[in-house]
This record gives C-alpha cells, sequence and structure tokens, in this order.
C-alpha cells in the first residue's frame, strides 16, 4: 500500500471529496442526532447537504484530505477566524429555516447545534477553527484521520480550536497536542456533549508525506 498522502483539496477534487465526506460524516455522533428518526433527512444529508459543504469549504475554507496515493480516506474542514460574525449568521439562518419548516425536528437541533457553536466559539483572534475532520468507515482505524492532524498541526502559524464530540475522539486530540478547555457544551434532548480543546504548538511525533494542491 502507498504510504499515506496528505494534501489540500482543489476544486478538481470536489465530488470524489464530497463522497468522503458524506460516508464519513453519515454516523458521525451530532449528524446521527439531529438526523434521528428521519431517514429521508439523513438521504437528504448525504445526497445534497454533505457535497455542498465541501464544495463551499474548497472555495472558501481549507479542506485537507489523507489517504493512500489518490485514495480520499479522511476529510477535514479548517476555517480562518477573525471574528464570530460568520457563526452568528449561520445560527440565524438555521433559526430562520426551522421556522419555514414548521420547526421539525432535525432542522430545531440543527439550529442547536449552530446557536450553541456561535455563543460558545472563542473569542481569541485570530486562531484556526478545526470544524470537522472526518472518515470513510471502511478505512477507520488505519491513520488517515490522525496523518492529517500531524501533519498539519505543525504548520499552524496560529492556535487551533475545536469541539469534540466523543471521549474518544478528543482521546486522540489529546495525543497529537490538544488540551481540554475544562468546560463541555451540552446539547439538548440529552444530545452529544461536546469538548472544546485547543493547540497551541506542541508538534506530533508520528510523520507523514504533505503536499499542497
Amino acid at each position: 500500500m502507498d504510504r499515506m498522502r496528505v494534501r489540500r483539496a482543489a476544486a478538481a477534487d470536489v465530488e470524489a471529496v464530497g463522497r468522503a465526506y458524506a460516508a464519513g460524516a453519515q454516523d458521525e455522533v451530532v449528524t446521527a442526532w439531529v438526523t434521528e428518526g428521519y431517514p429521508d433527512v439523513a438521504t437528504a444529508f448525504r445526497a445534497e447537504h454533505a457535497p455542498k459543504v465541501i464544495e463551499r469549504a474548497v472555495r472558501e475554507d481549507e479542506v485537507w484530505i489523507a489517504g493512500p496515493g489518490e485514495e480520499v480516506w479522511s476529510v477535514s474542514v479548517w476555517h480562518h477566524v477573525t471574528a464570530v460574525d460568520r457563526y452568528e449568521a449561520e445560527a440565524r439562518e438555521t433559526a430562520e429555516m426551522a421556522s419555514r419548516a414548521q420547526q421539525m425536528r432535525p432542522m430545531v437541533r440543527l439550529a442547536a447545534v449552530t446557536e450553541l457553536v456561535a455563543q460558545s466559539h472563542p473569542r481569541e483572534f485570530p486562531h484556526r477553527y478545526l470544524q470537522s475532520i472526518v472518515t470513510v468507515p471502511e478505512h477507520r482505524g488505519q491513520g488517515a484521520g490522525a496523518a492529517i492532524l500531524t501533519a498539519r498541526l505543525p504548520a499552524a502559524a496560529e492556535p487551533v480550536y475545536l469541539e469534540a464530540s466523543t471521549q474518544r475522539s478528543a482521546a486522540l486530540y489529546e495525543r497529537c497536542g490538544f488540551v481540554r478547555t475544562g468546560h463541555t457544551l451540552a446539547l439538548p434532548e440529552g444530545g452529544p456533549v461536546l469538548i472544546p480543546m485547543w493547540f497551541r504548538g506542541r508538534s506530533p511525533v508520528p510523520d507523514a508525506q504533505t503536499s499542497a494542491g
């Protein structure tokens, strides 16, 4: 097998990366909580929402991917943050969408997520926000997600912030140098408890090949 390769996704990668992101994110705990009991919404997430997220992120933010050769096993979305206006606007837009959808539960839950992110996002600027990192189910446990962190964190010129969605993922981030803030963010209706974390400069030990483009 080829060595794990980490690279920045470009416009030509959007279709393949969108498929990988949809596959990897569909059972992520926050997504699963939002779509719980609504299989049609889960299908729409995979077919419509996830590809649009990647298309926008490739155009406006940074999407870093990992896999052997040209394969896409893990996908990560990174924001450069200088203000919280973006997250506040997303929270307002999602709340309006929930209202138009007559308070359908998935939209209400999605609005709760965006509102929590907007309210709790740190006001320390500038920083990088690792908005999400997911791995295609059949390739989990093979180091693709860790390869992205190993490659990108030492290159970060600013602190990196994220919200881990499980204790297991938080433990992975800790091994890569992230530190918990000491507080958590609980979603309503028995939803996941998010774990805010910061990376402020300790380089992880493992190696990975990195290329931009």
